[in-house]
């Protein structure tokens, strides 16, 4: 038998209403007129209110507007097969194309098409003819689904086939309908009811998958956050780590806190310039090498030239550079060697005495500006009871009022020493400092902001 070519033919659809009256059949053959754009425009709206249709209900699950009329795409052995006729919303006439085989179907199936329209097959002729046994009875809805992963589709079929249709909508059709009970209002409702399913499936799917990966970031980011290694030490640990980023657990800032086999415990800040996901990849991959480079006896100047060419080799771009202060602290926690790398100078708080920043002279140049830079360690004495605050500088960058002008340094030690002064440590000293940095600036901090905090008493 000689395969029809497969060809558009043009029926009417009624919306939403019912069956077509003569008004909706004199819109059609107004609409069909040359010149007509201005009178079918005036067409579009509710047959039940005459109120003009809200845009966002004329679209379609990524099929385009649905004002520039609807498309539908039989799908059936027999590409004659009667469909009733239908007007869409707009008292146009319903774009039909029929294509006998999934072949033709591809070919057809392009991105102005709604809804396909998939005629299936009694349920015998499934069954293989050499040797009767039945064959998947939903194969060519599965096909369809396949090859159609963003168009809505209803399933066509006789009503002694109930069981069959509902397993076509478990499997993934929008809706089904019987042929003896087909006529013009039933398919109008049906697929725009299809289409509109259709978009919410794909909206709740994105919706899913957004979730996932945001959950899946969290968790990731959250794993790359450091746990302090200080078993035996007599010091206390707190830090507070907030991103500039929306939404982020992790930016560019990075902190870390180790306690070495001789009693020596070292902790380390440090800030990648920007503030981008792949700084905060890199401020991630410096953290890692530090404590590696630490627990292998690294200390210092060679400490830091190593992480230089860490940097160096890892960075994205020649301009991006790293500020790091690093500070390791006697096993008898009396003293400290600090060492500066374009980073601002801890805060240091003796017992008795006001708090005040560590000396910053003899600092060294941030790491991968400069090659063969070096890095001199200074000697510090802590005393018996101490408070050594490390910070990035989000602490110190905030806005102070409405002006330009900025905490900075003095401001954060007068800011602290205010919190000290009430009875704060620890973590509740840190948190209030930041709120406090947080409200002078009179909202969020666009900058990273990491502050550690290492106590002895």
């Amino acid at each position: 038998m000689p395969v029809p070519v497969p060809h558009q033919r043009t029926v009417v659809l009624p919306h939403q209403a019912g069956p077509a009256d003569d008004a909706c059949a004199q819109s059609a053959r107004v609409a069909d007129a040359p010149g007509a754009g201005d009178a079918t425009a005036t067409a579009r709206g509710y047959p039940e209110t005459g109120q003009p249709q809200p845009a966002e209900q004329r679209l379609s699950a990524d099929r385009g507007p649905l004002h520039q009329g609807l498309t539908l795409l039989l799908i059936g052995e027999d590409p004659n097969s009667h469909v009733p006729e239908m007007w869409d919303w707009a008292g146009r006439k319903v774009r039909l194309r029929t294509a006998r085989n999934l072949t033709e179907a591809e070919r057809l199936l392009t991105d102005d098409v709604h809804c396909i329209l998939l005629d299936l097959p009694p349920a015998e002729r499934t069954a293989d003819r050499d040797t009767g046994v039945p064959g998947d009875e939903l194969g060519m809805l599965r096909d369809v689904l396949r090859m159609a992963t963003s168009h809505a589709v209803l399933v066509l079929t006789y009503e002694t086939d109930a069981e069959r249709a509902a397993d076509a909508v478990r499997v993934g059709a929008q809706d089904y309908l019987f042929r003896d009970e087909l006529d013009g209002a039933v398919l109008s409702r049906a697929v725009r009811y299809a289409v509109e399913r259709k978009r919410a499936d794909l909206a709740q799917r994105q919706l899913t998958e957004s979730r996932m990966l945001a959950q899946e970031n969290a968790r990731l980011e959250r794993g790359l956050l450091p746990t302090p290694l200080l078993d035996g030490s007599d010091l206390r640990f707190a830090a507070c780590y907030r991103p500039g980023r929306s939404r982020a657990l992790l930016g560019g800032d990075f902190y870390d806190t180790v306690r070495t086999p001789d009693g020596t415990v070292h902790a380390m800040i440090g800030d990648v310039c920007g503030h981008g996901p792949d700084e905060a990849a890199l401020g991630v991959e410096l953290r890692i090498a530090w404590r590696a480079l630490t627990f292998a006896g690294l200390c210092g100047d060679e400490l830091l030239a190593t992480l230089q060419k860490v940097l160096e080799h890892e960075r994205a771009d020649d301009e991006i550079f790293a500020t790091l202060c690093t500070v390791d602290i006697s096993a008898d926690g009396r003293r400290a060697g600090l060492c500066l790398a374009g980073h601002p100078a801890p805060l240091l708080a003796r017992s008795g005495e006001r708090p005040g920043l560590l000396p910053y002279e003899f600092g060294g140049p941030a790491l991968g500006l400069l090659p063969n830079a070096r890095w001199p360690r200074r000697q510090v004495e802590l005393g018996g009871s101490w408070s050594l605050m490390m910070y990035t500088d989000g602490l110190i960058e905030g806005r102070i009022g409405k002006g330009n002008q900025r905490l900075g340094q003095e401001g954060m030690t007068e800011l602290v020493s205010r919190q000290m002064a009430a009875g704060l440590s620890g973590e509740e000293l840190l948190d209030a400092s930041v709120r406090e940095v947080r409200d002078l600036n009179g909202g969020e901090l666009t900058d990273d902001v990491a502050v550690l905090l290492l106590d002895r008493r």
